[in-house]
């Protein structure tokens, strides 16, 4: 899940050096010796897989000049870092109004070139993001910028194009979190009414003497503490979508009121003298079994039907966990964005124990334990143990997710000489596993001269969780180095 880099400069020499660099960061790399090479590349069949471009200006045939302009005509989105030796004013504007991220005057340091892809990388996260809220709130959202594309999901796409066509209520059903106001977002988008207000109600959040002031409004003084006229939201949604999410938790007197709206077309605010006619397309959400609701007498058997007239089951995240590397890519995206941290994925070991997992919280739990994960991670890919509520419950990564002996020990023991961890005491029996802990966790810092971000490394384990053990076990960190 690393960046690629694309280095473009005819000079071979330069390309290695760089080429140096940018994978010491972490990056991986591809080299093009000349524009035209390097253009097959970018608009190649893996060209998406480029992330970043280092080109060079001055080489033979096509130029960087006018590499950097067919770039940005096509693929404008694509950050191009110009390096040259020749750093006049001109020339530096120049790049730049063609579309040019960075401009950088070789020879440049190590740092400056990776400080400026990092930049780069963050800024077209940051606009990936505002385009996808831009959309969200604009009500432009569509299924394309749904993440994932696991067979269970794609037959709720198609459902939800074609329930988006008509003009038809809809009926949303699925677990708690596995995002069912985004699906409402999408069929808005790819419908007639993408241009027009979308407004969402929690009907399980809104307390039961306000349901119908809120859904419906209400007249100035038509009760105690109505100071102005309220608008209620299916006014508000006049011509556009009203997403009703969790509409099972509608009290029964209200679920009379809103079957009315939906046949009359109309709602009459408290306390006014004549109902208002409304224009709205009803999109309803939740996550209980609403048949067993009618059958227990929770739920109007008129109303549901009234609803459930095209139905869109969402499956839970277990069942689509081809899914689960896409989506966390993307909340890595969001939250490097959103928190200015440089996390570049998760190691491989990590992607497979979230697949492992049953996510009873889906998409919702999934997004929250990354966003904890990334605040816990002290490296650039997210590791098991960046995931203790996970791994925790899994018993093929306990021990490693939990920085215990059994994560050092695999890690590390196996390499080490029995006279620097003594695993029997005198009399040949095992010493405790706190004993042979301490002792392992005192060579390292020995052996790695007290570096703590490098101990952690080595054995396998968070550098918090490092800080831990060494104030569990009572480890002096300056003594054990002079030792």
């Amino acid at each position: 899940m690393g960046k690629t880099v694309l280095i473009v400069d005819d000079d071979p020499t330069q390309r290695r050096l760089i080429q140096a660099v940018v994978e010491k960061s972490g990056f991986s790399t591809l080299q093009a010796d000349s524009g035209d090479s390097a253009l097959s590349m970018i608009f190649g069949a893996d060209g998406q897989n480029i992330h970043v471009v280092l080109l060079d200006l001055v080489m033979p045939g096509l130029d960087g000049m006018d590499t950097l302009k067919a770039i940005a005509d096509k693929r404008r989105e694509l950050p191009v870092i110009v390096l040259t030796g020749k750093g006049s004013i001109d020339t530096v504007v120049n790049a730049m109004q063609t579309g040019a991220r960075d401009f950088i005057v070789k020879p440049a340091s190590p740092e400056r070139i990776i400080v400026s892809i990092r930049n780069a990388l963050e800024l077209n996260t940051l606009a990936g993001e505002v385009t996808r809220l831009k959309k969200t709130t604009e009500g432009s959202l569509t299924f394309k910028d749904l993440v994932g594309s696991a067979s269970s999901m794609r037959s709720v796409v198609a459902m939800g194009e074609r329930g988006a066509r008509a003009n038809i209520p809809i009926l949303i059903t699925g677990e708690s979190g596995v995002g069912k106001e985004v699906i409402a977002r999408a069929i808005q988008g790819a419908s007639e009414r993408s241009d027009r207000p979308f407004v969402t109600v929690n009907c399980g959040a809104i307390p039961e003497n306000l349901v119908e002031s809120i859904l419906f409004g209400h007249e100035k003084g038509s009760f105690t503490g109505a100071n102005a006229k309220h608008l209620g939201k299916f006014q508000e949604a006049d011509t556009g979508t009203l997403f009703l999410d969790e509409v099972g938790e509608l009290p029964l007197d209200m679920q009379v009121k809103l079957l009315r709206v939906l046949q009359e077309g109309e709602v009459d605010p408290i306390g006014s003298k004549r109902p208002v006619p409304v224009d709205v397309r009803i999109i309803s959400a939740t996550n209980r079994d609403l048949a067993e609701s009618v059958k227990l007498g929770s739920f109007r058997e008129d109303l549901y039907y009234r609803l459930n007239v095209f139905p869109v089951q969402v499956p839970a995240l277990r069942e689509r966990r081809e899914d689960i590397p896409a989506l966390l890519n993307h909340f890595v995206k969001r939250f490097n964005a959103q928190e200015r941290m440089s996390v570049n994925g998760a190691a491989h070991e990590t992607i497979d124990m979230l697949k492992t997992f049953d996510w009873p919280g889906n998409v919702r739990q999934l997004e929250n334990s990354i966003f904890r994960a990334m605040i816990l991670s002290d490296g650039q890919l997210l590791q098991p143990q960046d995931f203790p509520q996970i791994s925790g419950e899994l018993p093929n990564f306990t021990t490693k997710a939990d920085g215990g002996f059994s994560a050092l020990l695999s890690n590390a023991s196996a390499q080490l000489p029995d006279e620097k961890v003594r695993f029997l005491d005198r009399e040949g029996h095992l010493r405790t596993l706190d004993e042979i802990e301490r002792d392992l966790i005192e060579f390292a810092i020995n052996n790695y001269g007290g570096h703590m971000s490098e101990i952690a490394r080595r054995l396998g384990i968070g550098r918090s969780t490092l800080y831990r053990k060494v104030r569990e076990h009572g480890v002096d960190v300056d003594n054990v180095r002079s030792a």
